[in-house]
């Protein structure tokens, strides 16, 4: 394909959409320079997926894989894909859920590099604006701590200022000092990996490796150092005894582990995260898919898991936020403004006795 044929096809686009990918286009081609064995995949829309084929057909030895998969995750999270080449994603959206998801989970699981090529910063269709504001909260140990509010309004964006899980988002910038044991978490002299063993992550979404129940755990042992196997194994069977699972895997430990069901996998991540001995486990809305049976298994173990460890959680079910947690933050976003805590304390005040009316609007149903 010639360079007219290409300036054709982005013109179809449409004026806006041009504008919106053009300015990428230069830093496009520098980075796909020389990745023969790479993957391109557009993402969003037809328009995107457009662009990274016509990038392929402009440089001439690119033999790598051009795709449009219903998500990112397809190609960089099957198993049957994996590979150490790397995956250029381009989008001409500015925001993308599907990129957000694809990097957190690429970078747990994939050795694959992954890049993010997309019009942010010049896209008139883009939008920068504040996720949250004025936030100021004291988080104390060995108590569960649970974030509530309507969505969209930045709970989870700040749970994951914890373990700096937003470093992995583009074009995030915070504001501020985040303290664990009065350090900045933030300093440049912070290791980041060293900083994510000390608070562990559960996400809303069951995410197994596919492994063997034994190897989900066993992993971040090993890549921590631990090399003897009978460490390995007790350290297995402890955090399995530990989530409550031992009882229902303890025959089939070298079995894959998306055969269990969703409230089983959830509780193997859980096992995962306390394999390693964190100080702060992180956990986002862990039992928003599951059936009742399954969350009250759920709620059981974080009851439990409080005694050793501190957990905060996000959750929309005021029930549940109820009986798991002893302290609760209430966030709210009003008319497209930033997220902010409208108030916090102990969770039976704020369910019985709320300062702010909106707070008691909430935790009664009435808006949310």
């Amino acid at each position: 394909m010639n360079r007219s044929h290409y300036d054709t096809e982005l013109e179809r686009l449409g004026d806006t959409y041009r504008q919106a990918i053009s300015a990428d286009i230069e830093p496009v081609k520098a980075a796909i320079a020389g990745a023969s064995e790479s993957s391109i995949i557009g993402v969003g829309s037809g328009g995107s997926f457009t662009v990274a084929s016509l990038l392929c057909s402009l440089h001439e030895h690119y033999t790598g894989r051009v795709s449009r998969p219903s998500t990112p995750l397809e190609i960089i999270c099957n198993p049957t894909l994996a590979s150490v080449s790397p995956v250029f994603l381009i989008s001409a959206e500015g925001k993308n859920p599907d990129i957000t998801e694809a990097l957190q989970r690429a970078r747990m699981h994939s050795a694959r590099p992954v890049h993010v090529l997309t019009n942010r910063e010049h896209s008139p269709l883009a939008e920068c604006s504040s996720e949250l504001t004025d936030i100021s909260l004291h988080i104390s140990e060995r108590i569960v701590t649970a974030f509530i509010g309507p969505s969209g309004c930045g709970k989870s964006t700040l749970l994951r200022c914890f373990n700096r899980m937003n470093d992995l988002i583009d074009h995030v910038r915070i504001e501020g000092t985040t303290r664990i044991g009065g350090h900045d978490i933030y300093s440049s002299k912070v290791d980041v990996i060293e900083l994510r063993k000390r608070v562990g992550m559960v996400f809303q979404k069951s995410n197994p490796f596919p492994k063997s129940i034994y190897d989900n755990i066993a992993y971040g042992l090993r890549l921590h150092g631990v090399k003897s196997k009978s460490e390995v194994d007790a350290v297995v069977e402890q955090s399995l005894h530990n989530a409550a699972l031992w009882d229902e895997v303890k025959d089939r430990l070298h079995a894959s582990a998306l055969g269990l069901s969703g409230g089983q996998q959830q509780r193997l991540c859980i096992a995962r995260a306390i394999a390693i001995k964190p100080e702060i486990i992180l956990m986002d809305e862990p039992a928003s898919a599951l059936d009742p049976i399954a969350t009250s298994r759920i709620e059981d173990l974080i009851l439990n898991l409080k005694k050793d460890f501190t957990i905060v959680i996000v959750t929309h079910n005021m029930q549940q936020a109820a009986r798991v947690s002893n302290r609760c933050a209430f966030f709210l976003a009003e008319h497209g403004t930033p997220g902010y805590i409208v108030e916090h304390g102990p969770t039976d005040a704020m369910f019985n006795s709320p300062q702010d009316p909106r707070t008691a609007d909430y935790v009664n149903g009435r808006f949310g």
